[in-house]
């Protein structure tokens, strides 16, 4: 059965697009590339265009997240019921050094995504719902702005201690600070509203911050940045998507270090990173995993990222169970199952 595929690579202003087929013994062709304008009116040049390629109903579209870039043109194709799939641009950098391409153009990059889905089975991308974008959209301005008001108060604080610095100064540093906390507080309780609105995922939310250390806000983060873990289907792929997986560094008898990849969703990490710290003081069984490892490794933050990670993997475990934390019930089923420790 043929296979048909259209690889686009997408910039700013235009989308090039190359059409290719597969047929069972692996034989490829490809057309030449076709450039469009990245608005509406090109998106539907573009469905005009596959239709005159003869392409079929079953035709995958293949993009790159590169930045915000490509979201118009995933949620169009999207309405208009065409299959396509959203690749990491590492991965796609990995595939197009694997293929020796030594040229690198539009054109060429759209013919290495159209390669890539014609070799490959991709997933399909599916379309987050209205409260599940506007989540993400309002966790990373918390983010944003807590981050302003830290280095504003770092501001003042060197300013208070500087020699002879003008009152006027510190003034408005004070007034910017009470600014950005007044915006923070508003956008959380825009967070708790928007969560309130839907009664099931208020409840499933409520079940994940019974986990001691986790916040609203870190679970909201976690939810946001995975689609409610709709691609997710175990716990290692999680980790990975965090960029917490393991990387071993052996060969022969040689051995490196062992060391996070860091290639995921950063906002994930940095959003588990001070729940990991006070789950080793007040959560009991993080606590006594995070004493276990500590002693047993050279830096400290190595046990705080391996039980960052357990926290991720549980939160996962405790959506998809649809149930509240129980120590009783973890003990009993052995946590390092739920959550496998990070030993590197």
């Amino acid at each position: 059965m043929e296979k048909q595929c259209i690889g686009i690579d997408i910039s700013k202003d235009y989308l090039d697009c190359c059409f290719g087929t597969s047929d069972s013994f692996q034989n490829q062709k490809f057309g030449k590339s076709k450039r469009f304008k990245n608005d509406y009116c090109g998106y539907k040049e573009l469905l005009q265009w596959s239709d005159e390629q003869n392409a079929s109903r079953e035709v995958f579209y293949v993009m790159e997240a590169t930045g915000v870039y490509y979201e118009h043109l995933a949620y169009f194709l999207n309405e208009h019921h065409c299959k396509l799939s959203v690749l990491l641009p590492n991965m796609v950098k990995h595939y197009s050094r694997s293929l020796n391409v030594k040229t690198k153009t539009d054109q060429k990059d759209s013919e290495v995504l159209c390669r890539l889905g014609l070799e490959r089975k991709l997933r399909t991308w599916n379309m987050p719902t209205k409260i599940m974008r506007d989540l993400k959209f309002l966790s990373r301005e918390y983010r944003e702005v807590k981050a302003k008001i830290n280095q504003a108060k770092n501001q003042l604080h060197a300013k208070h201690h500087s020699h002879d610095c003008p009152v006027s100064t510190q003034k408005r540093l004070k007034t910017q600070v009470s600014l950005l906390e007044v915006q923070v507080s508003e956008i959380e309780s825009e967070l708790r509203l928007l969560v309130m609105s839907d009664t099931e995922f208020s409840d499933k939310v409520k079940k994940i911050c019974s986990i001691p250390g986790v916040s609203f806000i870190t679970t909201i983060c976690i939810i946001a940045e995975t689609n409610a873990f709709a691609l997710i289907t175990n716990g290692r792929q999680l980790a990975s998507y965090a960029g917490l997986d393991i990387q071993h560094n052996q060969s022969g008898n040689k051995e490196g270090k062992t060391r996070i990849s860091k290639k995921g969703n950063s906002f994930i990490r940095h959003s588990l990173y001070m729940p990991a710290l006070c789950a080793t003081r007040f959560n009991p069984l993080m606590k006594e995993f995070y004493n276990n490892l500590k002693d047993r490794k050279p830096v400290k933050k190595i046990a705080v990222i391996a039980v960052a990670r357990k926290l991720l993997i549980l939160t996962y475990k405790l959506w998809k169970s649809n149930m509240e934390f129980d120590p009783n019930y973890i003990e009993n089923k052995k946590i390092d199952r739920v959550a496998p420790a990070y030993t590197g």
